[in-house]
């Protein structure tokens, strides 16, 4: 092996020393020049180095002809070196961009694959980072995105590592050269229609022949902007410290901030502090949406305002501002006939409800409010349903989820509600665990 395939190997090496703890090192494997060739300096190095266990994965698109002859390939490559091969065909789902799409798909299953202790090795290159940023920069990205992709972050229950984020599709191709790998040329890798294939074939040679050090120069560039994202993400804590208090529906099981101390900063400051909390929940707006947030925070009165993002809800109830995803995004289903108030019931689409102490005697009935509802409490008489939730300040947004304890048409108990979940005189409780939060991304 000549100087330039150890030092290859060495920085390799280097960049995955904090991570040779790690129960299982799994290669994405496309069968490209990329991905072939790390997995040939990883199960070179596995001779002479004590490293976790190796296992590759390629994913399965389906998308043209020509690739259902890759996995074949992917496994003989897998078999002369000794490494498992795992395949697993996805469903692209149709959309705007069959990029994103695949990517999409393509990363769900990376997600589904990565357990506890795992780490997924992607072969992105020096390269890939410069095309990253000007694509991203042609988009509009802020100074997340144009910080490029990372060389680590979480992915499913492990990690996702990019170790080739310093060497250049040059080198690897050379490296490639001189071990006679063989690997696999996707035809749509020619296809200009693909925003990255237009970069890399018509803008770059022209960067390049003009600047020769432009791929360098950029991914410097994306290696600043990742510090000075690193500066907001620690400017991001601070401000949401002060938002992060308790509140008297955190049984809920919402993310929620309260909005004064985010309302006192800066505009620029309360767009970075909410990216940072939305950032792990939904795909962020892009700067013509962001009048939402505004819409939301400066509503007065009783005022319900609500925004709308990719992949959730933002809604303002009691001085503060809840994330609602998933379930909690629909009404659920009629619940029925509670048989048996000594065990639990579930709720479908909605949690859990129990009783403690002696149960009311029956026959009860679980239902959800439709309007008009009235309970009568001890020394009050008949009290209108919804004034006693405005009077213990319920979120708006939680009181068509709150079961309602029925005998024949009398309203015994509102689940979990202070003062209307039971009965101090007989000794029981009725208690409701809502729905968990469902993200619906990752």
């Amino acid at each position: 092996m000549n100087s330039s395939n150890i030092d290859l190997s060495a920085r390799l090496l280097k960049h995955l020393a904090p991570w040779r703890n790690a129960t299982t090192w799994r290669i994405a494997f496309s069968g490209g020049l990329d991905s072939t060739v790390l997995l040939h300096l990883l199960a070179n190095l596995a001779k002479t180095e004590s490293l976790p266990v190796l296992n590759a994965i390629h994913i399965h698109h389906g998308l043209q002809a020509a690739a259902d002859a890759w996995p074949q390939h992917c496994q003989s490559v897998c078999d002369a070196l000794g490494v498992q091969l795992q395949v697993v065909r996805v469903q692209v789902r149709p959309g705007a961009s069959l990029e994103r799409a695949a990517r999409d798909a393509r990363y769900d299953a990376f997600i589904e694959a990565t357990q506890v202790n795992e780490v997924l090795l992607t072969a992105q290159h020096r390269d890939d980072q410069a095309e990253t940023l000007l694509f991203r920069l042609l988009r509009g990205a802020g100074v997340r995105g144009l910080s490029g992709m990372p060389s680590q972050r979480a992915l499913g229950k492990g990690h996702l590592l990019r170790p080739l984020l310093d060497v250049t599709r040059a080198e690897l191709e050379a490296y490639a050269t001189e071990h006679r790998l063989r690997w696999i040329e996707d035809p749509s890798n020619q296809d200009r229609q693909f925003s990255r294939n237009y970069l890399r074939q018509q803008v770059f040679p022209v960067l390049t022949e003009r600047w020769p050090q432009a791929v360098a120069t950029m991914a410097r560039s994306a290696a600043h902007l990742t510090e000075a994202q690193a500066l907001l993400d620690e400017l991001a804590q601070i401000d949401l410290a002060s938002a992060r208090t308790a509140s008297d529906f955190d049984w809920l099981g919402l993310p929620s901030l309260a909005l004064a101390p985010l309302a006192e900063l800066s505009a620029s400051r309360q767009r970075n502090a909410l990216s940072h909390w939305l950032n792990a929940r939904t795909r962020l707006p892009d700067s013509d949406h962001w009048s939402g947030w505004e819409d939301l925070r400066d509503a007065t009165g009783d005022a319900r305002p609500i925004w709308r993002l990719a992949d959730g809800e933002l809604h303002r109830a009691g001085g503060r501002i809840w994330w609602l995803s998933g379930c909690w995004l629909r009404l659920p289903p009629t619940a029925g006939v509670w048989a048996d108030p000594s065990t639990a019931l579930i709720l479908p689409e909605n949690g859990v409800l129990t009783c403690t102490g002696q149960s009311p005697a029956g026959p009860l009935h679980i239902r959800y409010r439709e309007g008009g509802e009235v309970m009568t409490l001890p020394e009050r008489g008949h009290r209108d349903l919804k004034r006693l939730l405005n009077e213990r300040g319920v979120p708006g947004f939680a009181r068509g989820r709150l079961p309602l304890l029925y005998r024949d048409r009398q309203l015994l108990a509102v689940a979990s509600v202070q003062g209307l979940n039971g009965s101090a005189q007989d000794g029981w409780n009725f208690h409701w665990q809502p729905p968990g939060e469902d993200q619906g991304l990752s």
